[in-house]
């Protein structure tokens, strides 16, 4: 496949680009770009105001990021396009993710902590329930609009459930494909919805997204917050669970609205959330009870 012009006229490159398309992105496209300097990422992608993601924003994040000692270098940017180091590395997959809670904790306790030390300019904050409720508005006259109060009263029951933590600046889309082990040192990637928010999304979205049991379930949080959790934390987490395959289910409706990636499959990938969700509500429920009437 041909590099895109708007890739190949970039005025970052040394010499001739060659690359190849790179999977896995449902928004974005991305490129690996060889030149006389080296190996790099090529990611496009506009603004997504029903997303809540700014390129410029993005870019921030990831120097940031860089600058923690997290992310790749960000080489070049421009309004819709982002040029970064390429890193050698695996991307985990859901067993990586379950077989290492305590590694992830780690990593997550030191990025939510050095961040605010790095990023800049108008403070971005990601509360989830939020995203949630604004998603209804933008689907409110679609075909998923009979849905929405359901998905809307989970969401109130859910944050209802949140305990009251340290802000922190999380990364908000730790699907397990978005850490990169190279052998020696974890990397995240993908900092679209990367700003100030709460411990527990970051904790509870890798939790989810890679299926985590019971036992590594506790480990994360132990590791975590240096203490097993106590029932407040536990409830938040669970209910932080659910909220996690709802919003990413409603992302999916969303996107399936305003974007066409090639290959993607928005309605299955909200389907899929949302079986996944079923689940997810039993157990909290299962646990913490019902909200009363």
């Amino acid at each position: 496949m041909s590099l895109p012009a708007r890739i190949r006229a970039l005025p970052c490159w040394r010499g001739e680009p060659a690359a190849e398309p790179l999977a896995g992105g449902l928004s974005n496209e991305i490129w690996k770009v060889t030149d006389a300097a080296g190996v790099h990422v090529a990611r496009l992608g506009a603004d997504y105001p029903f997303h809540h993601v700014s390129r410029a924003r993005e870019a921030m994040a990831a120097r940031a990021a860089h600058a923690a000692g997290f992310g790749p270098a960000v080489e070049y940017d421009a309004p819709g396009v982002m040029v970064t180091t390429f890193v050698p590395a695996r991307a985990w997959t859901a067993a990586d993710v379950g077989a290492n809670p305590v590694r992830l904790a780690r990593l997550l306790r030191g990025f939510h902590a050095a961040m605010p030390g790095h990023v800049s300019g108008p403070a971005f904050l990601f509360w989830p329930f939020h995203v949630i409720r604004d998603y209804a508005r933008t689907l409110a006259t679609s075909d998923h609009a009979a849905a929405l109060p359901r998905l809307l009263a989970l969401g109130t029951e859910m944050e209802a459930a949140q305990p009251p933590l340290p802000i922190v600046f999380g990364h908000h889309d730790l699907l397990p494909a978005n850490l990169l082990d190279d052998g020696r040192r974890l990397w995240l990637i993908d900092y679209e919805y990367a700003g100030f928010g709460t411990a527990l999304f970051d904790l509870a979205s890798a939790a989810a997204h890679a299926g985590l049991d019971e036992e590594a379930a506790r480990a994360l949080l132990g590791a975590y917050f240096g203490r097993p959790p106590g029932p407040r934390l536990r409830r938040g987490f669970d209910a932080m669970v659910v909220a996690a395959f709802l919003r990413e289910a409603m992302w999916a409706m969303v996107s399936g609205v305003h974007l066409a990636a090639p290959g993607a499959d928005y309605a299955a990938y909200a389907a899929a959330n949302l079986d996944r969700l079923g689940p997810a509500l039993d157990r909290y429920r299962s646990r913490h009870g019902r909200p009363r009437p």
